[in-house]
């Protein structure tokens, strides 16, 4: 059904079968199934199982033939019979069920029917790291373009689900959550099953640079391979090629590294850390499968992106919640590392919407999304205490043991491809984006 239904408007669309076609299947409504449940509640009172079904099987090959028909008749139908068929014939006997007086309400036709108009009018989005910064606005964004939103949560002891509490206790019938771990490749593959997601945002990872020195194997385990482990999962979940979810894969400006700025998508990567060097192995994977099978997959290379929800421990954030510290009498000092470290900062909620029209373009394609400005540590920090009518300078330290084994000086994007193929542009300027945050931690006491 999907296949068919990405197909239309398609010049000689082509839509591939895994198998020769030959098994036989029965398939039932679930409407249907959920009716004969409650059937059998009421009239069966037997211990023995009893079977649930139409009791009429047809092909593989019908089956395509039917969906085709009623989905986009000019598509073409072809098996690749080197992948196996599995079982032969699989169909049940219900006629203990049909002497109760039961029986389907859902042909197979009305059933294909009953599908279409959901392809057609909800799309449904699978997002990775849906609690952290981005997946949260993210998942804003999505909710208020009509998507369902399914999202991929790790389990642990403590529930640390802030920035999407707003939105679960608005939104509980579009927002789905999963647990699942890109360390579990068998999760990924229940949660796209679960979801039959249109569209995939991988944002989860390991994503503090500093960190990524502390814990460099698990930083390349989950932020680099857990990126094939799910990609991999797609595949298989589209019958081993083209056809299925887009996927967008959230690849960082860290992989510029030393290359000196402005730095574009034809920039070459000098990555300067295992969390630079994971998302690395990462875009090449989805630059991989994006021309080794035909997945639509796309990379955004973000620049850095703040808000108000970005975590404590990330730079822009540890400054707004120190100068807010300070005011409330907590704190007298700052301590960072490098302040002469230029970035290229941007709303996290301008970002998002880059990352939504990628998936939008008529092609997979590589963008860098950035505002096209730099700006130092330490005009961060004099903006910020500056807002509060605080001079940086008496309160900040710069403190080698927060320096890193390897510095990145210098990052600065062109988002020129971005702004002319995709007419997007950030609207926040670098001291709204200043003063917002600052405003948020003092306020929040």
């Amino acid at each position: 059904l999907r296949k068919f239904h990405d197909s239309i408007g398609q010049d000689d669309a082509e839509v591939m079968v895994w198998g020769t076609g030959s098994p036989m299947r029965e398939f039932l409504h679930v409407d249907d199934l959920a009716s004969a449940c409650l059937f059998l509640m009421e009239h069966y009172s037997d211990e023995s199982h009893i079977n649930v079904g139409t009791g009429v099987d047809l092909s593989i090959r019908e089956l395509a033939e039917k969906i085709r028909d009623v989905v986009n008749p000019s598509a073409r139908l072809v098996f690749d019979d080197t992948k196996p068929d599995g079982t032969p014939r699989k169909v049940l006997d219900v006629t203990r069920l049909s002497d109760l007086g039961w029986s389907p309400a859902y042909g197979l036709d009305a059933g294909i029917c009953s599908k279409m108009p959901r392809m057609s009018e909800v799309p449904t989005a699978l997002v990775t790291g849906i609690s952290g910064q981005d997946g949260s606005y993210l998942t804003e964004l999505l909710l208020a373009k009509g998507y369902v939103v399914h999202g991929i949560v790790r389990r642990s002891s403590m529930v640390t689900r802030s920035r999407l509490d707003h939105i679960e206790s608005e939104r509980l019938d579009q927002l789905h959550l999963h647990y699942g771990d890109l360390g579990d490749p068998l999760s990924m593959v229940r949660v796209i099953e679960l979801a039959q997601p249109d569209e995939v945002y991988h944002l989860a990872a390991q994503s503090h640079v500093g960190i990524s020195f502390l814990q460099p194997e698990y930083t390349g385990d989950v932020t680099g391979v857990g990126t094939i482990r799910l990609l991999e999962a797609l595949r298989m979940a589209a019958g081993g090629g083209d056809g299925g979810a887009r996927f967008y894969q959230a690849s960082s400006s860290e992989l510029y590294g030393s290359t000196p700025p402005p730095q574009n998508e034809q920039t070459p990567f000098h990555p300067r850390s295992p969390y630079a060097i994971a998302k690395l192995y990462s875009y090449w994977a989805t630059v991989n499968y994006r021309e080794g099978y035909g997945m639509f997959a796309s990379n955004g290379i973000l620049f850095n992106h703040e808000s108000p929800r970005r975590g404590e421990n990330f730079v822009t954030r540890k400054i707004t919640k120190g100068v807010a510290d300070i005011v409330r009498g907590r704190a007298t000092e700052l301590r960072l590392g490098n302040l002469d470290a230029r970035r290229d900062w941007g709303f996290a909620g301008d970002y998002v919407e880059a990352m939504w029209a990628i998936l939008q373009h008529d092609r997979p394609d590589d963008f860098v999304i950035a505002t096209g400005e730099a700006h130092s540590v330490r005009e961060f920090c004099e903006l910020a205490f500056g807002h509060v009518g605080l001079d940086y300078e008496q309160y900040v330290v710069s403190d080698p043991k927060f320096f890193r084994p390897a510095e990145v000086d210098y990052l600065l994007g062109d988002p020129s491809k971005a702004k002319n193929d995709l007419a997007w542009e950030p609207t926040t300027s670098f001291e709204q984006l200043v003063t917002m945050m600052v405003e948020s931690d003092v306020a929040a006491g």
